[in-house]
C-alpha cells in the first residue's frame, strides 16, 4: 500500500509539473502577440528629407531595421533623389502615402507656411481622393509596389467638417493619425493609428516609451520628422541612434516593422 500510495502521488506530481508546463508556456504564447514578441515598435519619418537618406537610412540598414517614409510627392527629395528611394524599397523599408502636395487647414494657428494653392480649407473631397490616388501611382513608379500605408498630412483627416478616411481607406493596409496614445492589438483603428510625435526628446525619454509599450504589451508608432536638422520639428542624431541600438539590443523582445506589416499582421490576427 505504501508503495503503491507514493505511485501514485508521483504521477500527480508528474501530470501537475506537465498541466503547469503548457499553462506557464500559453500564457507566455498568448502575451507574445505581436508575431511572437512583446511589444511592436514602428519608426515613421515624413517628408522626404535629404536627412532620411543620408542618416537614418544607414542606421537603420547598418543594425537590420526598417521603418516607414512618407513621402509627399512634390517634394524636391522626391523628385531628385528618386532613385535613392527605390534603393530604400530594395532594402525592405516601406514608401508610405503622404499625398502629392501635403495639403494642410491654413487657418490653423501657425500655419502661415501652408501654400494657399494647397490650402486643404479649399480643397474639395474629389480633390483629395485624387490626389491621394495619384500619389499611390508615383509611389508605385518608384517602388512597384501595390500594397501600403497612408499619413494624413498635419493629422487632419477631413476636408472642411466631412471625413475623407472612408473615401480612401480601401487603398491603403492603415492610416496613422497623430494622437499620443500605445495600441492594442484588438482595439487598434487602423485607419487612425496613434502616434508619437517626436520633438527634442532625449535618448532615454524615447527608450522610456518603448519600455511602457513592453509593459503595456503594446504597439508604438514613432512620428519622426528632422533627425539631427533638415526640419523645424526635430530630435537630435544621437537621441534617435541610441533608442534604434536599444530596439535592436533588445529584438528578442521587441518587434520592428514598417507600418505596412504590422498592419497586414494585425488584420490576420483579427480573422483567426
Amino acid at each position: 500500500m505504501h508503495i503503491h500510495f507514493k505511485r501514485s502521488a508521483l504521477r500527480i506530481t508528474v501530470l501537475l509539473l506537465i498541466l503547469l508546463t503548457f499553462t506557464v508556456t500559453g500564457m507566455t504564447q498568448e502575451k507574445a502577440i505581436w508575431n511572437k514578441k512583446q511589444c511592436a515598435v514602428c519608426l515613421t519619418y515624413d517628408d522626404a528629407l535629404n536627412v532620411h537618406l543620408d542618416k537614418v537610412v544607414p542606421v537603420l540598414d547598418s543594425l537590420g531595421l526598417r521603418g516607414t517614409f512618407y513621402l509627399p510627392g512634390y517634394f524636391e527629395t522626391v523628385n531628385e533623389r528618386a532613385d535613392d528611394w527605390k534603393t530604400v524599397a530594395r532594402r525592405g523599408h516601406e514608401l508610405g502615402n503622404h499625398t502629392l502636395f501635403h495639403p494642410c487647414d491654413g487657418r490653423a494657428p501657425g500655419r502661415k507656411w501652408v501654400n494657399a494653392d494647397y490650402d486643404l480649407s479649399n480643397y474639395t473631397l474629389s480633390r483629395m481622393t485624387d490626389e491621394v490616388k495619384m500619389a499611390n501611382v508615383l509611389l508605385k513608379i518608384i517602388d512597384g509596389k501595390s500594397r501600403r500605408t497612408f499619413a494624413y498630412p498635419c493629422g487632419e483627416m477631413s476636408v472642411g467638417e466631412i471625413s475623407y478616411v472612408d473615401m480612401i481607406k480601401e487603398n491603403f493596409v492603415a492610416a496613422r493619425g497623430v494622437e499620443s496614445n500605445f495600441e492594442f492589438i484588438d482595439k487598434v483603428d487602423l485607419y487612425n493609428v496613434s502616434s508619437f510625435m517626436i520633438n527634442g526628446e532625449s535618448g532615454d525619454e524615447l527608450i522610456e516609451l518603448v519600455r511602457t509599450a513592453l509593459q503595456k504589451k503594446a504597439l508604438i508608432v514613432f512620428l519622426f520628422h528632422g533627425v539631427g536638422g533638415e526640419h523645424h520639428i526635430d530630435v537630435s542624431l544621437e537621441a534617435h541612434n541610441q533608442l534604434i541600438k536599444f530596439l535592436k539590443q533588445n529584438e528578442k523582445d521587441i518587434w520592428t516593422a514598417p507600418l505596412r506589416e504590422i498592419g497586414e499582421y494585425i488584420h490576420d490576427y483579427r480573422e483567426k
